[in-house]
């Protein structure tokens, strides 16, 4: 039978098919590490691997699945039937075993699981009443797929790929990311410019593109959205997919090394979007493997049958710990990824997140907290932190749940960095007002400090506000074409220098127009403005990287100073951010009204150089400014012992510093 004319299952001929005897493969000791979420490599037990049995050259296979009658191995080497090739189960462990000979490298495959009791499955491809029908099951420990959306798994080597990043490598094991600038690029590998065709570039041609393009503009990491690739799983849904292969919408596994490879090689650190929430119910891929919930949490007993919202993972369940935390090592120690973020933990760590006041069961001590995901997540971190030193794990958390970046030992989750939805949320709410009432949501601005240091946050600006709408982030700003420019080279700045690690989602840096078109040089309203947006990025990430004040201590309280909140009626605030003594001193004015001699309060007497002002010409604005440099009078203002008198620009920040701290040149 070929693999197009039955895709999700196959009947069975007769009785379940005689199993084999071949000789174990997984050691009694893995398996039961296995089952107990122990195992840190499980995908080097179960899956498909190119073996040599004694003289004889082939491929193991192996799986979970414990509720099933019988499994197959069914593929390009034996006509997709399910009785040539059965695999013998291991005890009670629920995993199956055999060995193929005369295949190896290149070979597609899945299982065909005949599911225990027939007619008893209830999945989308279960067995029709009276009948036994085999189901059609990818592997979920594959390292490639034949092609995008397929479910057949491809054999791969297992030669290891000439990495050239030790350097980098070794440099991470001692990384405090804590104290030094992450700038990360946010990417949408399948929305990069394409060629002339109209096709995806694939991993190597993007590696030199993307490495090129975040080089150029200083950015310290790339971020890319989930890779993992299963069929029928809408690429916008966080759900799991492949955990162990990235998608081959853009070349195999080792394409992807590459393109690691060469992203340390030019210094930029790679992190990833790891989906592990929940599975994608929509395939037959993880959810209901063996034909009833394993991989998920078994449904609750009042949930209909129709409930919206994919299954979550089983977490009490050791083989899916193991499962879970062996993906995350497998990206980071053998693809050499830097960091994984979890999306949507919210549904994780909440019973009733999401759910009906019937659709869910309170814990054994009556609260809505998921244990099992957070004993799981205080796991993960802990194993992380171990095994792959200087490794980001960055937690996607919407709710208030706190310490999510506080070590385990103190109730902590142990996550390194956090993403501020509500800087986010409150941050493009305001700049979405006219400019007219802004002073009336100042508060927007003033209120994110008190909140800011009790995690380690990022600062996103986000896939998921401009996904589908391009230019979404000009068109949220009031104002005509000059002043929605003028506000993004603003809101720019006040991320750049306000406390948090920064990320911005790709296209972000160009500037869009709001008709969604691509911008170009003499285009009507344009006139260099998106390319100064471009330009005021670069310039923001230099300052970023080369000012300690600006990362050094950017997630404590000691970094951070409020030199005036309060002037709401003009809608300006101004603060400090320090190092010790060293200092940089941030204005911005949130009105396209100009301020001239508007007067901060600043530490130290002396010369104040104006090193960087986002309506300069040069980044598209109107070059109003204070032309280099400011002296510091003892006149005590906001509480400080001296004062600048400077040009506060239009829908403009400006930052400076005293030129005595300034770093000579090389």
């Amino acid at each position: 039978m070929l693999p197009d004319e039955e895709p999700q299952e196959h009947v069975a001929a007769g009785a379940p098919p005689r199993l084999g005897e071949p000789a174990a493969w997984v050691p009694q000791a893995d398996l039961d590490r296995f089952a107990a979420g122990q195992h840190r490599d499980i995908q080097r037990l179960l899956g498909a691997h190119p073996r040599t049995d004694g003289r004889i050259h082939g491929v193991r296979f192996a799986t979970w699945a414990p509720h099933a009658a019988a499994v197959s191995v069914v593929g390009d080497f034996n006509d997709w039937a399910p009785d040539r090739h059965p695999l013998s189960r291991r005890g009670q462990s629920g995993v199956w075993e055999t060995f193929v000979p005369g295949i190896g490298v290149g070979a597609h495959y899945r299982f065909a699981v005949l599911a225990s009791g027939g007619g008893n499955d209830t999945s989308p491809d279960a067995a029709d009443a009276g009948a036994a029908r085999y189901l059609a099951r990818p592997d979920p420990y594959a390292h490639q797929f034949t092609e995008v959306g397929s479910d057949i798994a491809e054999v791969t080597p297992e030669t290891p790929y000439p990495w050239e990043d030790s350097a980098w490598l070794e440099a991470r094991r001692s990384r405090n990311w804590h104290q030094e600038p992450v700038a990360i690029y946010e990417v949408d590998l399948g929305s990069w410019p394409r060629t002339a065709d109209g096709e995806p570039l694939g991993y190597r041609s993007l590696a030199e593109e993307v490495t090129a393009h975040a080089t150029a503009l200083a950015f310290t990491h790339l971020e890319l959205l989930p890779l993992g690739e299963r069929a029928g799983l809408d690429p916008d849904r966080y759900a799991a997919g492949s955990l162990f292969a990235p998608t081959r919408r853009f070349g195999t596994g080792e394409d992807f090394r590459f393109f690691v490879d060469h992203c340390h090689r030019h210094g930029i650190g790679v992190l990833l979007d790891w989906p592990i929430a929940c599975l994608a119910q929509e395939t037959p891929g993880l959810s209901r493997f063996d034909g009833r919930p394993l991989y998920e949490q078994p449904p609750f007993e009042s949930v209909a049958v129709d409930r919206q919202g994919p299954p979550l993972f089983d977490y009490a369940r050791g083989e899916v710990r193991s499962l879970l935390i062996s993906s995350a090592l497998f990206w980071l120690r053998e693809l050499h990824v830097d960091g994984l973020r979890v999306p949507v933990m919210a549904c994780m760590l909440y019973l009733d997140y999401a759910r009906g006041e019937r659709d869910w069961a309170p814990n054994k001590y009556g609260g809505n907290e998921n244990l099992e995901a957070i004993a799981f997540l205080r796991e993960l971190t802990d194993v992380v932190r171990s095994e792959v030193p200087g490794a980001l794990l960055i937690a996607e958390e919407s709710s208030a749940w706190p310490q999510v970046t506080r070590p385990p030992w103190v109730g902590g989750l142990g996550f390194n960095l956090r993403w501020s939805g509500g800087w986010m949320h409150d941050t493009l709410e305001y700049f979405s007002q006219d400019p007219v009432y802004r002073h009336y949501h100042h508060d927007m601005l003033t209120f994110s400090p008190l909140y800011a240091f009790k995690e380690s946050y990022v600062l996103p600006l986000s896939r998921e506000e401009v996904a589908g709408r391009p230019g979404a982030l000009l068109e949220r700003m009031p104002g005509d074409t000059w002043q929605r420019y003028a506000n993004l080279r603003l809101l720019y700045t006040y991320l750049w220098t306000f406390p948090g690690k920064k990320l911005l989602f790709m296209g972000g840096e160009l500037g869009f127009p709001p008709d969604g078109g691509q911008p170009s040089d003499g285009a009507p309203g344009y006139d260099g403005a998106a390319a100064g947006i471009e330009a005021l990025i670069r310039d923001l990430n230099h300052l970023y990287r080369e000012s300690p004040p600006l990362h050094h201590q950017e997630l404590s309280h000691r970094g951070f100073e409020w030199i005036d909140r309060h002037d709401a009626p003009q809608s300006i605030i101004a603060y400090l951010r320090r190092d010790g003594d060293a200092v940089v001193v941030v204005a911005l004015n949130f009105t396209p009204v100009l301020r001239h001699q508007y007067r901060i309060g600043v530490p130290f007497p002396g010369v104040y150089r104006e090193v960087l002002n986002s309506d300069s010409a040069y980044y598209g604005g109107s070059n109003l400014g204070n032309m280099g440099n400011l002296r510091a009078e003892p006149v005590p203002w906001m509480g400080r012992p001296y004062s600048l008198s400077i040009v506060l620009p239009p829908l403009a920040g400006v930052v400076v510093r005293p030129a005595a701290q300034e770093v000579p040149a090389p």
